[in-house]
């Protein structure tokens, strides 16, 4: 591969387009799907790893990877939320953050300011992560759980 095959910053070429157009869905299952889904883009699969790394660290893409339905695995998620004092916000975030069973956070204009979601392997686990939460915090974890789950596929054109 030619070392300028692969653009600096951002959402560069036709290549990177395609890229985002293409992986959004129905990404190969096989002993090397880089490799695979490479071809149906018509580069290496050394040029698409080193864009996919590229456009992950430019933040055009924040995440690259499977949507599984931890629930069938005999995991558990949940929608959380607390309010996190203005004073002791990033404290709170680091705090928070830090747990691994943490997989987003978000702050909102509301009462409960900070939303995040709990993604643990068993289903204990939520109340686990809640309580070591509200221990290193001091404030109360509210957890939102699923009533109902909706498939909704979105594809964006790059």
């Amino acid at each position: 591969m030619r070392e300028s095959a692969v653009p600096k910053g951002g959402l560069n070429d036709a290549i990177d387009r395609q890229i985002l157009a293409c992986l959004q869905g129905d990404f190969p299952i096989c002993e090397r799907p880089y490799a695979e889904a490479a071809a149906q883009l018509g580069i290496n699969e050394d040029e698409l790893l080193q864009r996919l790394e590229r456009l992950l660290a430019d933040k055009v893409l924040t995440r690259f990877g499977p949507m599984f339905q931890v629930e069938a695995m005999g995991g558990a998620f949940v929608l959380a939320a607390l309010a996190a004092p203005e004073e002791r916000y990033e404290e709170v975030a680091a705090l928070v953050n830090a747990l691994p069973q943490v997989a987003h956070n978000y702050r909102r204009e509301h009462a409960l300011n900070m939303w995040f979601v709990l993604a643990t392997e068993q289903a204990a686990g939520i109340r686990e992560a809640a309580d070591a939460i509200e221990a290193a915090t001091g404030l109360e974890v509210f957890l939102f759980p699923k009533e109902r789950e909706y498939f909704v596929e979105m594809r964006l054109r790059a």
